[in-house]
């Protein structure tokens, strides 16, 4: 049954990538999110060795990364709040 699962991902995957690469238009959205990406781990790298605020260390790890991506500087800013606050 893994077997099974396996190849439907691997065949699936294939598509996916080969759908990106046909489109145009994916190109400027993959660019977009990569530079997202990029710029939320910048981020937060900077809020880590800043050291502003003591005791204030948020990992990077594809959760943190993605809250970043999507919520931008007030998700890191949220992030931040949680861990000095709840954590």
């Amino acid at each position: 049954m893994k077997i099974v699962w396996l190849s439907i991902l691997i065949i699936s995957s294939l598509l996916l990538v080969g759908i990106l690469l046909r489109n145009k238009l994916s190109w400027g959205w993959l660019k977009g999110f990569a530079l997202h990406i990029v710029i939320a781990a910048g981020l937060l790298y900077l809020v880590n060795e800043l050291a502003i605020v003591e005791g204030l260390h948020i990992p990077l790890n594809p959760i943190t990364i993605s809250t970043a991506v999507v919520l931008g500087v007030p998700g890191v800013l949220m992030m931040a709040g949680v861990q000095l606050f709840i954590v």
